[in-house]
């Protein structure tokens, strides 16, 4: 039973824009990077949004059959990631794949992990990761599940047995 509370901006049923499949798509609240041009500027401030039980997000995950997975946005994922890894370990039990998104670099998440802010573990329930900041002079629309093409979409796994950057093709 998850017990802990989240801050989140809201939810998107079925996006498909959002990773590949149908997600359920989590925007978190707070974000530090406040990236010129974002897409989501209503989810910077640490103090807005909703608390919600993640047991409330995970049951909306579970009312829905037609889910290949979550998707972690925002705000900033890594803001809040023990909740969010929590939430992920139940996701992948359901055999749902888990996309986060993320204003940082991979690297950076890899050099900064500590065991209290749960970067490591948040990365471990994480399949494929978009991170790097939203760069307005570097958005490109065409690009699928991400806005910027500084952006890398990665495949968390294979990047973590391989200790080396792993792009995905999605």
């Amino acid at each position: 039973m998850l017990s802990d509370k989240i801050r989140i901006a809201g939810t998107v049923n079925d996006s498909i824009v959002d990773g590949p499949g149908i997600r359920l798509t989590i925007f978190t609240q707070g974000c530090p990077h406040h990236c010129e041009g974002c897409h989501n500027p209503q989810t910077h401030d640490f103090s807005g949004g909703e608390l919600v039980t993640l047991e409330s997000l995970l049951e909306k995950a579970k009312a829905n059959p037609l889910l290949d997975g979550v998707t972690f946005s925002g705000g900033e994922p890594f803001c809040q990631a023990k909740q969010l890894y929590e939430l992920g370990a139940e996701i992948k039990k359901l055999g749902m794949n888990v996309v986060t998104y993320t204003g940082y670099l991979y690297e950076y998440l890899l050099e900064h992990a500590s065991s209290e802010n749960y970067y490591n573990e948040l990365l471990s329930v994480t399949d494929y990761l978009v991170d790097g900041p939203f760069e307005l002079d570097k958005r490109n629309i065409l690009l699928r599940f991400k806005g910027s093409s500084n952006q890398r979409i990665i495949n968390v796994k294979k990047s973590l047995s391989e200790k080396k950057v792993v792009e995905a093709e999605l």
